[in-house]
């Protein structure tokens, strides 16, 4: 998109404009690197004007702009400052200053918070979607980290092997995914392999190893298939006090692997193999359980993902 490789196939279209054979500095896109890619021998104003000075602006030009963007990103104090002084979240910053003083049509940005801490990192993303939202700049946003997309976007495209899997806005992406890959990329979920059996009115069964799972997806009887529940829709109960069956509701029999204590959260591990997935996440701190106890989960037959799998 930005023109630094040249497409294989294909088109690149901008709003009107057909960039596809347009060099990088003609397509008014900016790219936030992975890291930063700041000048090292510059100051911090130097670094943010450096793409007016680039396009032929005066001194006097520059200026105005630059102390702008620095405002944007709340580093106007630090203009005359090394970029060796800086810390890693300011270098960010300043990178996205510099990115945006040019007013782009469109902005890229590569893994931008990749190298720094976690509480640092979440603290940028809620900035940088603010920005963006006040400077209404279209930004194409590339990560891996699942939360991160989630956290930052308005629609999502997942990619598998160079094809997109999904399209779609952060809560359809979490709560419905399209595919399983979709399903195991974006997020943890419970996830069982087995084979489907029809229940009528659209509906499946599938049986797995560790038991029924019914859903509200048709899937074709007799061929092989995976079922699935996001971990926070699953309730846990000790076996020896876990309320009567109800309509409505699955349930498996599991033998805890392992129980993790994240603060907010109890996450719940099953035994079970590869590439099956027994997962449940209560909110909280939840005593009671333990590695190797008989636990039920339980979660609502309209919760269950269901797909075909691939042959």
């Amino acid at each position: 998109m930005a023109g630094l490789m040249p497409a294989d196939e294909g088109d690149v279209v901008l709003g009107p404009r057909n960039i596809t054979n347009l060099p990088a500095h003609k397509r008014n896109i900016s790219v936030v690197f992975q890291n930063y890619a700041l000048f090292p021998h510059l100051t911090v104003a130097e670094n943010v004007g450096f793409g007016l000075k680039a396009r032929g602006h005066g001194k006097k030009q520059i200026e105005g702009p630059v102390l702008d963007a620095l405002r944007l990103v709340r580093m106007e104090s630090y203009k005359d400052k090394p970029i060796a002084g800086l810390s890693g979240g300011q270098q960010q910053r300043i990178a996205v200053a510099r990115a945006l003083v040019v007013k782009p049509d469109l902005l890229l940005l590569d893994e931008p918070f990749s190298a720094l801490d976690r509480k640092l990192r979440e603290t940028m993303q809620v900035e940088l979607k603010s920005l963006l939202r006040d400077s209404g700049i279209t930004a194409v946003f590339v990560t891996h980290d699942q939360e991160e997309a989630l956290g930052v976007s308005d629609r999502i495209a997942v990619m598998n092997a160079g094809r997109i899997e999904q399209f779609a806005d952060p809560s359809t992406l979490y709560a419905r995914p399209q595919t399983p890959f979709v399903m195991d990329f974006v997020g943890l979920s419970l996830r069982l392999n087995g084979a489907a059996k029809a229940a009528g009115e659209g509906r499946s069964v599938v049986e797995t190893r560790h038991g029924v799972v019914r859903s509200d997806v048709g899937l074709a009887p007799g061929k092989a298939a995976i079922v699935g529940v996001r971990p926070e829709l699953v309730r846990a109960f000790s076996s020896v006090d876990a309320p009567a069956p109800q309509a409505g509701r699955n349930r498996l029999e599991v033998v805890l692997e392992d129980v993790m204590v994240l603060g907010s959260k109890t996450v719940l591990h099953g035994r079970c193999e590869e590439p099956d997935r027994l997962i449940c996440e209560l909110p909280g701190i939840k005593a009671g359980f333990a590695r190797g106890q008989q636990v039920v989960f339980e979660w609502a037959v309209e919760d269950t993902l269901a797909y075909e799998a691939a042959a």
